[in-house]
């Protein structure tokens, strides 16, 4: 299990991937100084929140604010626990979107449900500017369009030497 976080007023929100196309590492990051935290998330998670923020922002109205600065990943990097679910959240009060992020915890033992780890996973909670959901958007729809190309046959990621379609009966498309 890991560390619970709770970021009232983060100064920082973003993703973020490391490595090379096919091999990327994506990332949920925010700061509220001092405290960084990073997270290890699934390209389709964050895919997923930002085209949930992006709905949520049309059917909130209101003022953005200035958008931040900088979206790039912070160092250091190191993921203090991947996430299992994503959740979110809009405060009327404080004008703020509140993203719940669950931790993945690993099955421990033989499969069959026993050793299993107890235990509740830890919890980070960021209550984000609208302003701040706005910008992850377009970072996060930027980070997706850098990966690698989608075959216009069967959807899958294609590498730079294309791949082995399985509807085009086992012939590489490019």
């Amino acid at each position: 299990m890991g560390e619970s976080f709770e970021l009232d007023a983060p100064d920082h929100f973003t993703a973020g991937t490391t490595g090379p196309l096919g091999e990327r590492v994506f990332y949920l990051q925010a700061r509220q100084r001092p405290r960084l935290v990073t997270l290890k998330s699934e390209k389709e998670q964050i895919r997923g929140l930002a085209d949930y923020l992006a709905g949520l922002l049309v059917r909130k109205p209101g003022a953005a604010g200035p958008a931040p600065a900088d979206l790039d990943l912070l160092e250091p990097a190191d993921p203090a626990w991947a996430i299992a679910s994503l959740a979110v959240g809009y405060d009327d009060a404080r004008q703020r979107i509140l993203v719940e992020a669950t931790e993945l915890l690993e099955e421990e033992g033989d499969g069959q449900g026993e050793g299993r780890g107890e235990g509740e996973p830890a919890v980070a909670r960021f209550h984000i500017t609208r302003a701040q959901a706005a910008a992850f958007v377009d970072q996060a729809r930027a980070l997706i369009r850098a990966g690698r190309p989608i075959c216009p046959m069967c959807s899958q990621p294609m590498g730079p030497e294309g791949h082995v379609c399985p509807r085009s009966n086992g012939h590489v498309v490019r």
